[in-house]
């Protein structure tokens, strides 16, 4: 389990964490959404202290991440595939090598004909099967994303972190990124965050929603309970988000 107690963050003297509070099951898909800005991707940074709080913790199974050494640090960052917004491949990569760079990194003394081999797994896990020698500039968006979530899978962590998954792709694409979440979540018995502002993505990947609001979680429940709220608030939200 994840646990999240009063994280508060500041930037330049805004209070964009004013006191989070989470708790995320083993084994749930869990989305965090909100207004752009209100610190979604803050918090999702924070699990893996690729941020560090101002105050309060992060509890992964039960240790506190911000009382670790660097090396204690890395044990448990180890658990965790992260699918950066902008999917963060190395332009001047080929697909093979963006995907080997966890195994590389995590010096796990694997050989090369066994990095290729976990890597053409992964891709076709993502159904990307045969794409090693390409460049990340001769892909499509979706695929660049599927890419880099075949990296984030390449040391079969336990939880998986998405920033965005959908952004930036169209409708066809963003329900191909949900199955795959989706699946991904079934198959491999993955604890999945992800962090949207696509309410479709939500009620189909989603076991819990949480949303963000002032700096606070705000609500936390199945989606079906979020979409039929009558408090002004979430209402609000979805008016806006034309939902």
């Amino acid at each position: 389990m994840i646990e999240i107690r009063n994280l508060h963050k500041r930037f330049e003297g805004k209070e964009v964490l004013a006191g989070v509070s989470l708790e995320i099951e083993a084994g749930e898909t869990h989305a965090i959404i909100g207004p752009s800005g209100c610190g979604k991707s803050v918090l999702l940074k924070h699990i893996v202290k690729l941020l560090i709080p101002d105050s309060g913790d992060v509890f992964i199974e039960g240790t506190n991440i911000n009382r670790l050494s660097i090396k204690e640090l890395y044990r448990v960052r180890r658990k965790f595939g992260f699918l950066f917004q902008g999917s963060a491949l190395f332009d001047s990569m080929t697909v093979e090598e963006n995907v080997s760079l966890p195994l590389i990194e995590s010096s796990n003394n694997l050989s090369n004909e066994e990095i290729k081999k976990i890597i053409t797994e992964k891709l076709e896990l993502v159904g990307l099967r045969g794409i090693e020698n390409q460049k990340p500039s001769e892909l499509s968006g979706g695929m660049r994303k599927r890419v880099a979530l075949a990296r984030a899978l390449a040391t079969n962590p336990k939880y998986i972190l998405y920033d965005e998954p959908t952004t930036g792709l169209d409708p066809i694409m963003s329900d191909s990124i949900d199955d795959l979440i989706k699946t991904l979540s079934q198959k491999l018995s993955v604890t999945s965050i992800v962090v949207t502002h696509d309410l479709l993505s939500v009620n189909n990947v989603a076991d819990k929603v949480s949303m963000l609001h002032k700096g606070k979680i705000y609500f936390t429940g199945a989606p079906n309970e979020f979409n039929s709220s009558n408090d002004s608030v979430i209402k609000n939200f979805l008016q806006r988000t034309g939902f």
